[in-house]
């Protein structure tokens, strides 16, 4: 009798000890995935490459433990009928781990790979997104297909419900439809400073599912459908260079020496470039005389800014300096002629 009891015990104990240990061993190596992760973390030439190791992340722990589950299923006494069950179960389990896994790598490849390479596609919640469901469609058609589900009858139904689906949300997927352009015509990635001609503007910040977010100067978030964009017209400033030249218009005196004023401005010009952050201090200002006005003569100085909003900053203090340096130069500019007629009039009055 206590034979049969060792027995029974050796029974139940060495597959629950093989499950443990089996358990045990994922749980370890887990743990030395985030010490290497911390490693290559730290390693500034390698660092970027520590996602391939983050995307086994608690994989690899249920694996082992779906491991040792199949190790000791065969020595377990169980109808077979809910043997062939927990196989399928275990199977889904481990195929579908391997589909994250695979997903993770894809997408933190792709995005390793555009931060490196400024000319790939930008990784967008939309491009992340479409790459998931690829991965995570194929990672289905498989786990069905060995679990002996045949596909050729979902394929058919899918394709008799796609056509109720898409009328359904003809107006997400028309949105979704023009996120993909939006992202392969490469015309707007996040970090680009665009601008619609209903004076909208901003930043790209993301290309979503339906909509793409911009954020403006005042750190508002616009949110404006996939499909109003490809339909609109809009500036981007930063598609091929996000340098770019910066006009600004002055009004001068008749009674000025413009070959003086011409080297004065061009000086404050240089100055400026080379002071103020967001000047451009490798280029050269240069100012071209316009026309003649009612006031005075008009023209253009040229400065070169390092991207659109750096505008701001560079004419703010380009005014003030031409304010101030033109009232030490007796350089007169352009005011409205009536001004003085005005104030002949007022000392007539007076005699």
């Amino acid at each position: 009798m206590s034979l049969v009891n060792w027995n029974l015990i050796a029974k139940i104990s060495t597959p629950i000890g093989l499950v443990l240990l089996a358990i045990l061993i994922g749980l370890f190596i887990e743990n030395r995935l985030k010490y290497w992760i911390k490693k290559i973390d730290d390693n500034i030439p390698f660092g970027q490459y520590s996602f391939i190791l983050k995307s086994f992340e608690g994989i690899i722990f249920i694996w082992f433990t779906v491991g040792g589950i199949a190790l000791v299923l065969p020595s377990i006494n169980l109808p077979i009928s809910l043997n062939i069950l927990i196989q399928k179960i275990l199977i889904v389990i481990a195929l579908t781990m391997a589909t994250i896994l695979a997903s993770r790598l894809a997408v933190n490849s792709i995005q390793v790979y555009s931060l490196k390479h400024e000319t790939t596609v930008s990784l967008t919640s939309l491009f992340e997104y479409l790459t998931k469901v690829l991965i995570f469609s194929i990672g289905f058609l498989v786990i069905i297909q060995s679990i002996g589900i045949q596909i050729t009858a979902l394929i058919t139904a899918f394709g008799v419900g796609s056509l109720s689906i898409g009328l359904a949300f003809k107006n997400t997927l028309s949105n979704l439809i023009s996120g993909v352009n939006i992202i392969v015509s490469r015309k707007i990635r996040p970090g680009d400073y665009i601008k619609f001609q209903n004076g909208e503007e901003g930043y790209v910040v993301d290309v979503e599912l339906k909509y793409t977010l911009i954020k403006d100067i005042y750190n508002n978030v616009i949110v404006i459908p996939n499909g109003q964009i490809i339909d609109s017209s809009f500036q981007n400033y930063t598609l091929d260079n996000p340098q770019m030249l910066l006009p600004i218009k002055i009004g001068i005196s008749y009674d000025n020496d413009l070959v003086k004023v011409e080297a004065i401005t061009l000086t404050i010009a240089e100055n400026i470039l080379y002071i103020i952050q967001g000047g451009n201090k490798e280029f050269k200002p240069f100012l071209r005389y316009d026309s003649f006005d009612y006031y005075g003569i008009n023209l253009t100085v040229y400065l070169k800014i390092n991207e659109y909003l750096d505008r701001l900053l560079v004419t703010h203090e380009f005014i003030k300096e031409i304010h101030k340096v033109y009232k030490q130069e007796k350089i007169i500019l352009a005011f409205p002629l009536i001004n003085p007629y005005l104030k002949i009039n007022d000392s007539l009055e007076n005699k």
